[in-house]
């Protein structure tokens, strides 16, 4: 699953990613067309899953955070977005916006006063310029197509797209439209930008950490919106802390009154708004969390392991987490019967620690 970093010159986008690899920022003259990182996702139900089982391999879930380059001053206030920059926008799985919030004279902002509210209505501004774009282009083959020869399924489509364009007219993301999931199936293929789930990383000032609630909210209709999320979060802040040894990074969250990094919510939180959930396999060779959408049935989620358990799938032995950690282990798990058989059409819980039997 892919997360893609956008944001204004400035911005801290680039802190931001360096926070979410631990690496330091690269100049921007050695920079390719993107960055990528592979992130694990905090999850304290593999760490006790590690510690009981002691494996030789621990293995969470993780995502893939990427930072494109190509977003130049001043956009997308005068130019509008390149057709490249919004390919690769198109590619990812869900968009991190990143809005500036902390003053420096020493980085001047490219629009000259520093407004995040302003900054994510104009990067969503295009946006929705752009997925009404595509709209508008398709609309006009489809009907070419139907004038030709109609067809049931290029009429529904065009039906719609046309709701789709009223909403995007109507400066209305697509992620807020009451689709029916076949709708959105026959939408898939477009890759709408406004579609896409939203996290906004507020990037705040190192002394406006502890004091988030008045600093977010301006970004209530976000917050409160479906498939969208906003984080406070200073970058300089979090990408000093992933520098620091544990033991450091405790004190240094404690001089600034902050119980853990921000940067962990903002992952955990781009795994759920993403529709995720984990199961795990354990064993004294490795304890893994394994990523699937959430409800995904139990053969499916065998195919995630491998294609041969998926064809061979007999019956998934499975113990849900809460029930696991009050047993410690899978014999107590039997003995207090906590541990199930489920067959193929078993929707997969967040948690569950899974043995899938099967043959071929």
């Amino acid at each position: 699953m892919k997360i893609c970093l956008v944001g204004l010159p400035l911005s801290g986008k680039s802190a931001l990613f360096s926070a979410l690899t631990g690496l330091a920022a690269a100049p921007a003259s050695t920079k390719g067309p993107e960055q990528i990182a592979v992130v694990k996702v905090p999850d304290d139900r593999i760490e006790l899953l590690n510690e009981i089982f002691k494996p030789r391999k621990k293995t969470p879930a993780s995502i893939e955070f990427t930072e494109i380059a190509g977003l130049g001053a001043g956009e997308p206030k005068k130019q509008g977005l390149s057709e490249q920059y919004l390919a690769r926008l198109r590619a990812a799985d869900a968009l991190l916006c990143v809005v500036r919030a902390f003053a420096d004279p020493s980085l001047p902002h490219p629009l000259e006063s520093i407004d995040p509210v302003r900054d994510l209505r104009a990067l969503e501004t295009e946006f929705l310029l752009a997925d009404l774009a595509i709209v508008e282009a398709r609309t006009e083959k489809l009907t070419k197509q139907i004038a030709a020869k109609k067809s049931d399924r290029d009429v529904r489509e065009l039906g719609v797209l046309g709701r789709c364009r009223e909403r995007l007219e109507a400066e209305t993301p697509l992620r807020w439209a009451d689709l029916a999931p076949d709708d959105e199936i026959l939408l898939r293929g477009y890759r709408f930008l406004t579609q896409k789930p939203l996290i906004v990383a507020v990037n705040l000032g190192e002394d406006e950490v502890g004091r988030q609630v008045e600093a977010l909210a301006p970004f209530a209709p976000w917050a409160e919106g479906p498939r969208s999320a906003v984080i406070g979060l200073s970058a300089r802040l979090e990408m000093e802390i992933r520098q620091l040894p544990e033991g450091e990074a405790k004190a240094f969250l404690a001089d600034f009154g902050i119980e853990s990094p921000a940067l962990d919510k903002l992952i955990a939180t781009s795994f759920r708004l993403m529709g995720l959930a984990s199961f795990f396999t354990v064993g004294s060779d490795e304890v893994k969390a394994w990523t699937i959408r959430e409800g995904m049935r139990a053969v499916q989620a065998a195919g995630v392991i491998h294609s041969d358990i998926e064809r061979g799938f007999i019956r998934a032995e499975v113990v849900p987490f809460e029930e696991f950690a009050a047993c410690r282990s899978l014999p107590e798990c039997r003995t207090a019967g906590a541990l199930r058989l489920e067959g193929k059409d078993y929707p997969v819980q967040d948690g569950d620690i899974i043995n899938f039997r099967f043959a071929v």
